[in-house]
């Protein structure tokens, strides 16, 4: 969108008056009125420009391949004016990615279409994040700079319910958990048991 000379010193004007307000002259209102009317108004023809193409570039898609040179040159175009190719853009460049055109402009779209899924993730990933969590504590700047008074205590680990005796059944003692040893016999006397026995 492009401002004549007249536009441009009625949006001076209004800027001035937004940042130091005074006193204003009717002439000066109808112009801004005026001004309003005219970016209004460009603004609906942009976007019914931008609708007609995006309903073009539908028909010559539908065409391919024989509509090849169309396709791309409104493709080109309307990727100028902020349009985001979707899948059906994807898969008619794939299928035509022998053409040197269709390639460049399949690489072009490609990075497009990951930079809007990364800026959905992102989002998401922002939106989904409780606001207690969205600042790290252990980095410079986090929490822990906006509160250096406060140490940060561990968790306490839960402890495991306490046991509590049975009275139908005693405690055993140790000697009924753990049995008495076998002590060993008396090494044999004659040495003739001896060597039998080792």
């Amino acid at each position: 969108m492009a401002f004549g000379a007249e536009e441009l010193r009625v949006l001076r004007r209004a800027l001035a008056l937004a940042l130091h307000p005074s006193p204003v002259s009717a002439e000066d209102v109808q112009d801004c009125l005026r001004l309003a009317e005219s970016v209004d108004e460009a603004a609906r023809e942009g976007a019914r420009l931008r609708a007609f193409l995006l309903a073009d570039l539908v028909r010559y898609r539908a065409a391919l391949p024989g509509t090849a040179a169309g396709y791309f040159a409104l493709l080109e175009e309307v990727l100028a004016s902020g349009y985001r190719p979707d899948p059906d853009d994807l898969a008619a460049l794939r299928a035509l990615r022998g053409n040197p055109v269709a390639a460049a402009l399949l690489d072009r779209c490609r990075v497009l279409a990951e930079q809007d899924v990364r800026a959905r993730l992102a989002g998401r990933a922002v939106a989904s994040v409780p606001p207690s969590r969205t600042r790290l504590l252990a980095l410079p700047g986090g929490r822990a700079a906006e509160e250096p008074d406060r140490k940060t205590e561990p968790t306490p680990r839960p402890q495991p319910p306490a046991r509590t005796p049975r009275p139908d059944r005693p405690v055993p003692t140790p000697g009924e958990v753990f049995p008495p040893r076998r002590k060993p016999g008396p090494p044999p006397a004659d040495p003739a048991q001896r060597l039998a026995a080792g």
